[in-house]
């Protein structure tokens, strides 16, 4: 005989909207605590809740609630992430400027990119929001939606800041790193210049997230001279600045460094995350690894920024990092190119997870 809580299952699919209402309300707490109730009889609440992502927005709302708690388990993450139509539904609705459940969309989306599987949404295509002023291509769509919603001026009910999350899962695979790279034909613009302005957010999300994906496209070794050129993606003012706080450096340093970075306010706050401030300097590691890039930085001072980062953060990672960069710059000329290699390579440096 079953449950009262395995009855509560069952009416997800009951034909009565207030009672599937009711059912998935009161289901949300067990999607964290009992997560197995949803697995029964070969997953088949799985396959009612993805129906009911199309359901009345409040139930809609519950439904995602649940799927977004239920996709740490990697059996049900897997059967999300490879469910084509259900992913369809969901790229179809985030990116409508009316969707009331966009920002939960989002964070399910991120959860989804954990599975391997879901980096193919770079060969995805669909119709692009008139609004929106994209192209076809989903992933250059989601990126739009990141940095044109920001503000809640595409969609109200909306920040779209857990597409940051799902950026940095897919710079994992190396098709995505190199589409982040390039330069898009319907906008003229690389898809990495579009997102670097919000190392300095005020969401903890938003910059935890760019942060990630930028370190994790910086792994494209190629990309390097790119990402350092002032005329190109130009990342380092934006990596920089948020480990910067208020400190007073020598005349001589300061003017050498790049102009962004000179003459900042006494107020200036160096990010409060250290998790943030480790992944920006982890980041500097990876561009060390071709000669031009340790030339510029030695060039741009980024060794007194690093120093006083190290000083100043209280933090086993941040400093650890801080010094396994001062290592790199401050290495004689002819241990570079070993040395470099080396701590690119080192197992510490892997990409990980957001």
């Amino acid at each position: 005989m079953p449950s009262e809580l395995e009855e509560l299952v069952g009416f997800i699919a009951n034909p009565n909207p207030q009672v599937r209402q009711l059912a998935v309300q009161n289901l949300v707490p067990f999607s964290l605590e009992q997560p197995q109730i949803f697995k029964a009889d070969d997953l088949q609440p799985i396959k009612h809740l993805k129906l009911l992502v199309r359901d009345h927005p409040k139930i809609a709302e519950h439904v995602l609630e649940i799927l977004v708690n239920l996709s740490g388990d990697q059996e049900i993450l897997e059967n999300l992430a490879t469910d084509d139509k259900f992913l369809d539904v969901i790229l179809l609705h985030i990116t409508s400027p009316k969707e009331p459940n966009a920002n939960l969309l989002a964070m399910l989306l991120a959860n989804l990119a954990k599975w391997d599987s879901l980096k193919t949404i770079i060969q995805r295509k669909q119709p692009p929001p008139e609004t929106l002023g994209s192209d076809e291509l989903v992933l250059n769509q989601l990126m739009d939606l990141f940095v044109k919603g920001a503000d809640g001026s595409f969609n109200k009910d909306a920040d779209y800041d857990y597409l940051a999350y799902m950026f940095a899962d897919l710079a994992k695979h190396a098709e995505i790193r190199e589409h982040f790279v390039r330069r898009q034909d319907y906008d003229e613009a690389v898809p990495l210049t579009k997102i670097r302005v919000f190392t300095e957010h005020k969401s903890d999300v938003r910059r935890k997230g760019v942060a990630s994906t930028i370190k994790n496209v910086a792994f494209d070794v190629p990309s390097h001279p790119a990402f350092l050129a002032e005329d190109e993606i130009n990342i380092l003012p934006y990596i920089l600045l948020p480990i910067m706080g208020n400190e007073a450096y020598d005349e001589d340093e300061m003017m050498d460094m790049l102009p962004d970075l000179q003459l900042l306010p006494p107020d200036k706050q160096r990010d409060p995350d250290p998790k943030i401030v480790q992944t920006h300097v982890e980041t500097l590691l990876l561009l060390t690894s071709s000669k031009g890039g340790r030339d510029l930085m030695r060039e741009v001072k980024v060794y007194p920024i690093i120093r006083e980062t190290h000083l100043r953060v209280n933090d086993e990672g941040v400093q650890e990092a801080c010094e396994r960069l001062v290592q790199v710059l401050m290495r004689d000329e002819e241990d570079e190119a070993a040395g470099a290699r080396a701590e690119v390579e080192d197992d510490d440096m892997r990409i990980v997870e957001v």
